[in-house]
This record gives C-alpha cells, sequence and structure tokens, in this order.
C-alpha cells in the first residue's frame, strides 16, 4: 500500500557505460516501482562516455518517467567512481542510492534499502544471493576484504544506498567505489547489510571481467590498506622495520668482528651485509619521518573539510 504523501528524499545514481539495450527496460522496471511503491525520488542516469545510443535513449524514456530524471554525460569513459561523482554532485537530496543500468538487482529493492537506512544506518550494502558467473572470484574478493579490513558485512560490490554526507567526507579516486563501504567504516559511520537477489545479464557486455581486474583490484586493496592503517602512524609502521633491519646489522656486525678479532676469521660479504641492514634501517626512519609529515598535512586538511562541509549543511538548513 502506498505512502499517503510519496517518498522523494532520495536520489538513484545509474552509471552507464554502452547500456543501449538495457535502457528502456530499465526504465520499464523504475517507472513500475515508483508507481507501486509510492516514490517521487530523483534519477541520475550518468552516461560514461558511451559509445552507443545510451544518453539519447535514456533522454527519451525520462519523458515517460512518472518523477524527476536527468541524464548527464562524460566525453570519455572516466570509470564507474567518477560516475558516481558526478551523479552526487548533481543531486542535494539526502539518500543516495547506487544502481546499476544492467537490471541485474531489482528496482523493488530500494524502498528496502532506503527502510534499512532509516534504523540508523549511514551505508547499506546489499549481499548478493543466488548463483552468478563470477561467484568463485567474488566470494575470494569478499572473505579476503573482510579479514584485510574486518568489514562487518558479506559483500562490498552490490547494490547500496548511503547519506550523501558520507560521500562528501570520503574522498575516492578511480575505481574506489568497490572500498566505500571499507572506507566508511574506517570513519566510524555505522554500516548496513540486506541480502538481494542478483539476477543474469540479459543484455549488453558485462563491464568488469578478466584477470586484468583481479590484478587491480589486488593492488587497489593493498592501497586502501596503507591508507587506513599504516599511514595513521606511519612512524610506527617504519621506524619499527627500520628498528629490526638496524638492529640486525648491529647483530651481524658484532658477530662479525668476534669472528675476525677472535677467531682470526675474516668474510668481507659479512660486512657489505651490515653495511646493507644499517643504511635500509636508516632510509626507513627517514621514510617514516617523511610519511608522518605527509599524514600530518593530511588529518589537517580533511579537519579544514569536515569543517567547511559542516559549515555548509548549517547554511543549507538554514
Amino acid at each position: 500500500m502506498s505512502p499517503s504523501r510519496p517518498r522523494d528524499d532520495f536520489a538513484v545514481i545509474v552509471p552507464a557505460f554502452d547500456e543501449a539495450d538495457n535502457i528502456a527496460p530499465l526504465f520499464q522496471e523504475l517507472g513500475r516501482t515508483w508507481r507501486d511503491q509510492g516514490l517521487a525520488g530523483e534519477i541520475i542516469v550518468v552516461d560514461d562516455g558511451s559509445e552507443d545510443a545510451t544518453a539519447e535513449l535514456a533522454r527519451s524514456a525520462a519523458s515517460t518517467f512518472p518523477g524527476r530524471v536527468r541524464v548527464l554525460r562524460h566525453d570519455g569513459n572516466l570509470g564507474k567512481t567518477e560516475a558516481l561523482l558526478t551523479g552526487a554532485d548533481a543531486t542535494r537530496r539526502q539518500w543516495l542510492v547506487l544502481f546499476d543500468a544492467d537490471l541485474q538487482h531489482a528496482p523493488d529493492e530500494i524502498p528496502r534499502f532506503l527502510d534499512k537506512l532509516e534504523e540508523g544506518y549511514d551505508v547499506v550494502t546489499g549481499w548478493k544471493q543466488g548463483d552468478y558467473d563470477k561467484r568463485f572470484v567474488s566470494s575470494i574478493y569478499n572473505w579476503l576484504s573482510r579479514r584485510v579490513f574486518d568489514v562487518p558485512v558479506h559483500d562490498l560490490n552490490a547494490m547500496k544506498a548511503f547519506r550523501r554526507e558520507v560521500l562528501d567526507e570520503i574522498p575516492l579516486r578511480h575505481d574506489w567505489h568497490r572500498f566505500f563501504v571499507v572506507l566508511a567504516h574506517d570513519r566510524g559511520y555505522r554500516i548496513g547489510e540486506i541480502p538481494i537477489t542478483l539476477y543474469p545479464r540479459l543484455r549488453g557486455q558485462a563491464k568488469y571481467s578478466g584477470w586484468s581486474r583481479i590484478v587491480v583490484g589486488t593492488l587497489d586493496l593493498i592501497a586502501v590498506k596503507t591508507l587506513t592503517s599504516f599511514m595513521r602512524k606511519p612512524l610506527l609502521f617504519f621506524g619499527t622495520m627500520g628498528a629490526l633491519l638496524a638492529g640486525s646489522g648491529v647483530v651481524v656486525g658484532t658477530v662479525a668482528l668476534y669472528y675476525r678479532f677472535v677467531l682470526g676469521q675474516g668474510y668481507r660479504p659479512v660486512i657489505y651485509l651490515v653495511t646493507l641492514l644499517v643504511l635500509l634501517g636508516v632510509l626507513l626512519f627517514a621514510l617514516g619521518f617523511l610519511a608522518e609529515a605527509i599524514a600530518q598535512v593530511r588529518d589537517r586538511i580533511e579537519h579544514l573539510e569536515r569543517r567547511l562541509l559542516a559549515a555548509e549543511r548549517r547554511e543549507a538548513d538554514e
């Protein structure tokens, strides 16, 4: 049963790259959900440099949609993260829903995400259910992410919804939409999860496949882990490593002196090893001090950004 007042406090951001075949059925399903569920949220389609008629078809479909639709376009294929940010910058709605154009998730899930957000969560992510092509790889990736980042959800790369303030405060680099939940959890935001059905893609081509994606994902995972842990106290990490190496150099050097002056045996390669260990230790210490200075600057910039965002929200509320 539809509510007396259509819900309009959210926007659905739809990144789309060469999804011309999916645009018509996508808007049909969205329109049905809007009518059946009494929704009045905004739809923002971001054509990420498609080479087909995705943008034109989206504008045409928007004319028959029972709600506000905006179609934005990138000149080139920038990526899903950039499409998400472009869509978020184009709206001031309170809640944002990231929804793929391939209809592998049903628009009927949107009200469920919004209801879960109203329970007090800042970010709600979907937990894909059912059989799908990349289930094995996805399971390994999500398992590894849970162990590395200790996030309280099973799936990082499904449909998700969140408060727009969360996205405002988290700087996302290219392809880091996959780590949005991780970064939000690291900032102390409350993360929720709901099970959702994943349907097979019926039209168009999958955009994320191949072994190169695994390599890129692994390297990004390491980069995010560095940002969320080692860069918090870089001197502690690099200083500890430097101390261990320098200490090892001292131990090896002591043993070498004993052999040389007590036993009368000398091994020149051992002297090289001592020099290498001590130099590496000193260099890691120096790197730790440099990283500590960078971390201090980053923290001050983030503090200023938070204050500016808070001021902007106060002005918007007034």
